[in-house]
């Protein structure tokens, strides 16, 4: 028997399917999932009926309203709203009925547009936030001061930490919906079936990103879950970064597609930088593993076995 039980809220998504995996061959642990037909976390009733009945003793909430660029834009009453229900239900819960430990998952907008590079946790609230999801990022904003307050003021063991890009399995590879990296191995592998001479990418290719994949986050989970009690955030990347140049070139390679590149100078860039400072985590005895190269290719084979042609 389990002396421990966790409840992964989001095993669906990319970084919840990645703890399912670990902590599935962890030993001692009991997992417990349910789906969004199951339990629907914007229900307080039926989140404190699960509490209840289940009683885990650790909870990832890593379950949240996501989208693109546009959608942030479009639906900021919805990504607000809905993200602040999903939290208060679980936060408040795993306070009633005596979860031992949780953590709650950030995202990169929680920082502010112009944050220095890298990023380090102080530069939270110094200054706005990018406008076009601004929404998203007030929820996250309020669940981790809310995992910091449920600390200060009822000694709860909340931590929350804030992931770099992820990618990996289970990723979403919808074209309008899709980050840079899963959006890229689409592109390409959809350009060699059709033997396609080209691939126009948007901008020039300059912007840098930091990918971590989500086994490697995962992992990097399980270690804060282990030993890291504060209530000050903790970022968790790599502390390095990529063109997006060379993340285009890198993915063709990997992909095979023997076509050129064409860059479309007069769309936007978007950010200049977003790395992440991860001294902090470092310290604490983790650090990614996972070359780049070898997640691309890993998840492109991934890819084609689950998601190509459809």
């Amino acid at each position: 028997m389990a002396d421990k039980t966790i409840y992964i809220a989001g095993h669906r998504g990319l970084a919840g399917s990645a703890l399912l995996r670990l902590y599935s061959r962890l030993p001692g642990w009991r997992v417990i999932t349910r789906t969004h037909a199951e339990l629907e976390l914007k229900d307080t009733a039926a989140v404190r009926a699960f509490f209840a009945q289940e009683r885990p003793t650790h909870v990832v909430l890593a379950a949240a309203k996501v989208g693109g660029i546009n959608a942030n834009r479009l639906f900021q009453v919805e990504f607000l709203l809905d993200n602040l229900r999903i939290q208060n239900n679980v936060l408040e819960a795993a306070a009633d009925f005596g979860v031992a430990k949780l953590l709650f998952l950030g995202s990169s907008c929680v920082y502010p547009k112009h944050a220095p590079q890298p990023i380090h946790e102080d530069a939270l609230l110094t200054s706005p936030l990018e406008p076009t999801n601004e929404g998203y990022a007030l929820a996250k904003i309020a669940g981790l001061k809310l995992c910091a307050f449920y600390r200060r003021q009822h000694g709860r063991d909340f931590i929350s930490a804030m992931p770099t890009n992820l990618y990996g399995p289970n990723d979403n590879f919808d074209l309008e919906k899709s980050h840079v990296l899963p959006a890229l191995i689409r592109r390409f592998h959809e350009a060699k079936v059709s033997a396609a001479p080209t691939v126009t990418l948007w901008g020039t290719g300059t912007p840098r990103r930091e990918f971590l994949h989500a086994d490697d986050f995962a992992e990097a989970c399980a270690a804060l879950m282990d030993r890291y009690e504060s209530d000050q955030l903790i970022n968790v990347g790599t502390g390095e970064d990529e063109t997006i140049r060379e993340l285009a070139e890198l993915i063709r390679d990997i992909v095979g597609y023997r076509g050129e590149i064409v860059w479309d100078a007069t769309m936007p860039d978007g950010t200049p930088r977003k790395l992440l400072d991860v001294s902090r985590i470092n310290a604490l005895g983790w650090k990614a593993r996972i070359p780049l190269a070898d997640g691309i290719r890993s998840t492109y084979e991934w890819f084609v076995q689950h998601r190509a042609g459809k």
